[in-house]
């Protein structure tokens, strides 16, 4: 399979530049080959440059290192600036050539992907835009609304071949292996090429935004549930009857394990409360867009800020890998602290 059409001439030895630090000494991959319009790869694995280094970023280029992709930069806008540092000791750890701008990312990729924060998908896109050869494909995993896909693809469509693309589990421990749902003209042409690597993929249909949809979509409940469970049990435990709301719970869903789930959502909401609050306000949108109004949704927005506002306290962090009562404790103290 050829990945990108690449240029008739290109010089044979070409390497990237030296990463951002010299301290840090980020990877730099070997030659790539053009013949004929043709690029040439090692053992058929394409290239990769990631837009957004953060943690899907660091997940999924992990996963890919492992599954024997030798070729993967980086660039994040934090790389130049002291809170890069951690993104481009990740980048060394794994052997990923860490770039001074996405203009030198993108150079040379066969496939790009953009995992940046949901506000700025679109300022990703037009980072790279006028800098696109060989027309890659584009995985956009960002978590926004169909109709802000469709209109990053539009904008990319004279240099790459855009894929829409929703994430549809937590990126850990999975890593590339997280289930992904892929929509537009071009998902089908990359699925073969990427499950051959390992990650699992399916084809949500031809349009781009049909799998941001779903996304969205389903996001109303995930997220609403992670509110809903941080709001009922920060009451409990004020109350003192946490062992029995959960008791109670397993009555009407006896399927479910309340304390595992607890813990769990709580977790997630302290690590990525203001990130999944980001993604609600796109859930919103997304609703206006339907004809629903998101009543619920917008006050999962709030609840998700508030508390990704609270899960930054070193007093709520360092309960995280306890949970259970230390960490409901701990975030009813917060919670009390910002009023």
């Amino acid at each position: 399979m050829s990945f990108r059409e690449a240029p008739a001439t290109v010089e044979h030895g070409e390497r990237r530049s030296e990463p951002v630090r010299a301290t840090l000494n980020c990877s730099t991959p070997g030659p790539a080959v053009a013949i004929t319009g043709t690029l040439i790869m090692s053992d058929s694995k394409p290239a990769v440059c990631f837009i957004g280094f953060g943690e899907a970023g660091q997940a999924i280029a992990s996963g890919l290192r492992d599954a024997g992709v030798e070729r993967i930069a980086a660039w994040d806008i934090l790389f130049p600036h002291p809170k890069g540092e951690r993104l481009l000791r990740a980048g060394e750890a794994m052997g990923v050539s860490c770039a001074r701008s996405a203009a030198e990312a993108v150079r040379g990729a066969d496939v790009i992907v953009s995992a940046v924060t949901a506000a700025s998908s679109l300022d990703a896109a037009q980072s790279v835009a006028a800098h696109l050869s060989g027309k890659p494909y584009f995985l956009d995993i960002n978590s926004v609304s169909p109709a802000r896909k469709q209109e990053t693809g539009k904008l990319l469509a004279d240099g790459a071949r855009y894929v829409d693309v929703a994430v549809l589990g937590p990126i850990h421990p999975a890593r590339h292996q997280t289930p992904m749902l892929f929509a537009g003209p071009h998902a089908p042409e990359i699925v073969p090429t990427l499950t051959a690597l390992g990650m699992r993929v399916n084809v949500a249909g031809p349009k781009v935004g049909a799998a941001a949809a779903i996304k969205m979509v389903r996001s109303v409940m995930i997220k609403g549930i992670e509110a809903l469970t941080l709001e009922c049990f920060l009451a409990a435990a004020r109350a003192g009857v946490v062992d029995e709301v959960a008791a109670s719970l397993e009555n009407n869903y006896p399927g479910l394990d309340w304390a595992k789930i607890i813990p769990y959502n709580l977790e997630r909401m302290a690590n990525h409360g203001e990130r999944r609050a980001a993604e609600m306000e796109e859930v919103a949108a997304t609703l206006r867009e339907l004809g629903v109004e998101p009543l619920m949704t917008a006050a999962t927005v709030e609840r998700q800020r508030k508390m990704g506002e609270i899960g930054s306290r070193p007093s709520v962090r360092a309960t995280l890998a306890e949970g259970g009562a230390k960490i409901l404790n701990a975030i009813s103290a917060a919670a009390r602290d910002r009023h």
